[in-house]
């Protein structure tokens, strides 16, 4: 007989835009900050022990079991999107608690909207982040001049703070900002690092899941009083759907 291989723990953890992952991932960045510019859609373990993406898996199984992979990446496309919409169906956007605020959000991303003044196109696609506070916020989705100054909502100029129950406990943290008690338009700003100093004054209704090595280089980004020097722009923006 020849020699007994010993046991393995393989796991594969899928990267998908989901807040479950995102726990994962905040605890992951705590550990090792390198995982944030991690680029592929999976990660595989080997007895607790990160091995990486998939070609590293494939190149593992091949040296350990001689195993060739021969299934089309379509077939693990759909695999993980049945898998998706059966099991992680929860939202990045907390509509429960605030379900205006969220529906607002959603749909200046998606596009489509008019303005209750002018009739014009209601949508973040080409806005500018114009406010970036060192160690505490960026903020963007001025979608009328693009300064900080204006606003607009689904809902008219401005509508009503909706909740303060979603509180800023860490990084990535979306929320509406405004000018003062129920003044929300359409400017939002997303945490990078905890700031229980907004809590109870701005509604805070999403957390960042993916995209967070694009808010690391926006992060350090160039700034003068707090304008960012070179333009940050949102080239396109929309909703996911598995």
């Amino acid at each position: 007989m020849g020699p007994q291989r010993v046991p393995v723990a393989l796991v594969v953890v899928g990267l998908l835009q989901d807040p479950a992952f995102h726990v994962a991932k905040c605890a992951a960045e705590e550990l090792r900050g390198e995982v944030w510019a991690y680029a592929s859609s999976v990660m595989c373990f080997i007895d607790g022990q990160l091995l990486g993406d998939e070609k590293k898996l494939l190149k593992w199984s091949y040296r350990e079991w001689d195993y060739r992979d021969f299934k089309p990446k379509a077939l693990y496309q759909a695999i993980a999107e049945d898998f998706y919409s059966k099991y992680l169906k929860n939202s990045q956007l907390f509509s429960d608690a605030c379900p205006r605020t969220c529906e607002n959000f959603r749909a200046l991303c998606v596009g489509g909207a008019k303005s209750l003044r002018d009739g014009r196109e209601l949508t973040y696609k080409n806005s500018l982040f114009h406010r970036l506070v060192k160690n505490g916020w960026i903020q963007g989705g001025d979608i009328i001049t693009g300064n900080g100054d204006e606003g607009e909502s689904i809902y008219g100029p401005t509508f009503e703070d909706e909740s303060f129950s979603v509180r800023h406990k860490g990084r990535g943290v979306l929320g509406m900002a405004n000018k003062g008690r129920h003044s929300n338009g359409s400017q939002f700003y997303i945490t990078l690092h905890p700031a229980p100093y907004l809590d109870k004054k701005y509604v805070a209704f999403g957390q960042l899941i993916e995209g967070t090595e694009v808010l690391q280089k926006l992060e350090v980004v160039p700034t003068y009083n707090e304008r960012p020097t070179v333009p940050c722009k949102i080239i396109n923006c929309g909703m996911f759907e598995p």
